[in-house]
């Protein structure tokens, strides 16, 4: 028989932005066989209210009504905005809609990703179109919950060619591959133990493996530390090969 996208080892839920496709393109690429992924759309009015009511607890109460083992809610924004405290509030607030289904927030996922990789020295890399004051929340964030961050930076397109600058297909938040990799070779320090690709709409996935062959350590992004933690809450355990190290502690590692 071929695959015909059946959840049978879990389905995934996912409240991405309505105008942000990254999230739920790179969860169905990770997937392993026998993961379902699941969207609902809230409406983005402002990063800073993205969180706010009705519209993100209109999506998990739509969401709900089919059965799932978790809902990631996929906006990085948000956790740095809120912080710890404000996102077990929303967490809360958010599981009196889904139908008892968990809850799972962005940046819960890639502090249990550093601690199960056991790293404490961090790089964060910020996409392109992330604010200073944003960098800056994420900066306090980490480093609030017991992390060095040796190196922090918004990402910089500068010195793109004429035909990448001008490439009609490219939309703003477009960065290709070969960016990340030679902005992490030439900007992670060697102090930093592991690297976050820190935003859900940082299309990233594609560059995790080679960096981690030639950086020598984890490489993390957004959606990857999203989809890991919802696999762990799920209790899957098939392998997910391709997409960083960080999969591999599904099988030494119980929640």
């Amino acid at each position: 028989m071929s695959p015909d996208g059946l959840g049978y080892r879990a389905r995934i839920g996912l409240l991405t932005p309505n105008d942000d496709a990254v999230p739920e393109s790179e969860f169905w690429t990770m997937a392993p066989e026998g993961v379902s992924v699941h969207v609902g759309r809230v409406l983005l009015v402002d990063t800073r209210t993205f969180a706010d009511p009705p519209h993100p607890d209109d999506a998990t109460a739509l969401l709900a009504a089919l059965p799932m083992q978790a809902i990631v809610f996929a906006f990085t924004t948000t956790g740095y905005i809120l912080g710890p405290d404000g996102e077990q509030a929303l967490k809360a607030r958010l599981e009196k809609r889904s139908n008892g289904i968990p809850v799972l927030l962005q940046c819960p996922a890639a502090v249990a990703a550093f601690h199960a990789l056991g790293v404490r020295r961090i790089a964060l890399i910020h996409p392109p179109w992330f604010a200073d004051d944003q960098q800056e929340l994420g900066i306090a964030y980490f480093r609030n919950q017991g992390f060095d961050v040796f190196y922090a930076n918004q990402m910089c397109l500068r010195g793109l060619s004429v035909a990448q600058a001008t490439d009609p297909l490219r939309k703003f938040t477009e960065v290709y591959p070969a960016e990340l990799y030679a902005w992490a070779r030439t900007q992670v320090p060697s102090e930093a133990e592991a690297v976050l690709f820190s935003g859900n709409g940082f299309r990233a996935i594609g560059v995790i493996e080679t960096l981690e062959e030639d950086l020598g350590r984890p490489v993390l992004t957004a959606n990857q530390v999203a989809f890991w933690y919802a696999l762990r809450e799920a209790g899957v355990r098939a392998p997910v090969k391709g997409y960083g190290r960080l999969f591999n502690t599904l099988n030494s590692e119980r929640r």
